[in-house]
C-alpha cells in the first residue's frame, strides 16, 4: 500500500493547508534557486544550500542533504534541474528516516504496555498543555481510557489549564495544590490510573530552564517514581517544541536532550509559521524521531508524523 493511503484526505488536505506557508517559502527560494539552469551544478546546490539553511532546516542538516545530492550528481554525472525536487525529496526522507527507532503507531493501535505513560516536557507557551489536550482526545476518540497528571505545580495556571483540556475531553485529571512535590503528583495519578484500568497516561511537567540541574533532578525523580508503580516507565518522553520559532527550537531541543532522556518530539504551531523546514533540523541534529506535529487549533489538528507525506507536502 502506497503511503497516499496512510492519511485520510481529510488529514491530507489539513497538513497542506497547515504547511502552506512553510510550503510557499521553500517552494520560492526553491524556484529560485534552479531558475535558468537546466542541469545540477555547482552554482545550483549553492543556490539550493542557501534556499534550505534560509528556510530553518538548520546548517549542519543542510550541508548533509547537499553533501548527499552532490554525491548523486557525481554518479549520475547528468541530472536536470526538473529531477532535483524528486532527488531532495528522496534523501529528506531517506534523513529522517535514520531517527526512527519505532514506527509511530496509529491512535487506536495496540499500545506495548498498560498503561502506556507518556512523559510531557518542554519551556512554557509551546503548547505544551494544548498537545497533552489534543493527545487525549485522540486517545479517547480511538476508544482508549486516558489518565492526565497535573505535574507541573510550579504554576497555578498550567494545573488549572490542564484541568480545563481534562472538562473539555473528557478524562480525569490527578492534581494537587501549587507547590506539591512533581513526583508525588506523578505517583497518584499511576496509581488511580493502575487502579482504574487506564491505558493512557500523560503525565505534564514543569516549563523551565533557568536552572537545567535543578529541571534534571526534578525530572528524574519524576521517573525513578513512576517507575516504581509501573516498570520501565516513562514508555516514551515527548518533548513538545513550537515550530514557529525556528532557531530557538533547537536551543530548547539541546537543552531538554540534556536535561532528560527525550525519546520523541511534537512539534506545534506550524500552521502559522513558514519555519516548517525546522521539523528536519531538528529531528536530524538531535537523533530524535519527529512523532506529532500541530497543524492548527482543532482537537483533530495533532497528527502522527508521516515523513513521506510531510515532504511531499512541503515540496510537492
Amino acid at each position: 500500500m502506497g503511503f497516499f493511503n496512510f492519511f485520510s484526505k481529510e488529514k491530507k488536505e489539513t497538513l497542506d493547508s497547515g504547511l502552506s506557508k512553510t510550503k510557499e517559502n521553500v517552494f520560492d527560494k526553491l524556484t529560485r534557486a534552479v531558475a535558468g539552469k537546466s542541469r545540477v551544478d555547482e552554482e545550483v546546490l549553492d543556490n539550493l544550500e542557501e534556499a534550505l539553511v534560509t528556510s530553518d532546516v538548520g546548517v549542519e542538516t543542510t550541508l548533509r542533504i547537499i553533501e548527499r545530492i552532490e554525491e548523486r550528481v557525481a554518479r549520475d554525472k547528468y541530472i536536470n534541474t526538473a529531477e532535483l525536487n524528486v532527488i531532495l525529496k528522496d534523501e529528506i526522507v531517506k534523513l529522517l528516516a535514520e531517527n526512527e527507532t519505532t514506527t509511530a503507531l496509529d491512535f487506536g493501535a495496540e499500545l506495548p504496555a498498560k498503561p502506556y505513560v507518556i512523559m510531557v516536557v518542554g519551556v512554557n507557551g509551546v503548547g505544551k498543555t494544548t498537545t497533552i489536550g489534543k493527545l487525549a482526545y485522540q486517545f479517547t476518540q480511538a476508544g482508549k481510557k486516558v489518565y492526565l497528571g497535573a505535574a507541573d505545580t510550579f504554576r497555578a495556571a498550567a494545573i488549572e489549564q490542564l484541568s480545563i483540556w481534562g472538562d473539555r475531553v473528557g478524562v480525569p485529571v490527578i492534581k494537587q495544590k501549587m507547590g506539591a512535590d512533581p513526583a508525588s503528583v506523578a505517583y497518584d495519578t499511576l496509581m488511580s490510573a493502575k487502579t482504574n484500568d487506564a491505558d493512557v497516561v500523560i503525565i505534564d511537567t514543569a516549563g523551565r530552564l533557568h536552572n537545567k540541574v535543578n529541571l534534571m533532578n526534578e525530572l528524574t525523580k519524576i521517573r525513578n517514581v513512576m517507575s516504581k508503580v509501573v516498570s520501565d516507565t516513562p514508555h516514551e518522553v515527548l518533548l513538545v517544541l513550537d515550530g514557529s520559532t525556528g532557531q530557538n527550537a533547537f536551543e530548547q531541543a539541546k537543552q531538554f536532550t540534556k536535561a532528560t532522556q527525550v525519546t520523541a518530539l511534537a512539534i506545534t504551531k506550524l500552521d502559522g509559521t513558514a519555519k516548517g523546514g525546522v521539523v528536519i533540523g531538528i529531528s536530524d541534529q538531535f537523533k530524535v524521531p519527529v512523532k506529532y506535529i500541530g497543524l492548527g487549533e482543532g482537537l483533530e489538528h495533532l497528527q502522527l508524523f508521516n515523513k513521506e507525506e510531510f515532504v511531499d507536502s512541503l515540496l510537492g
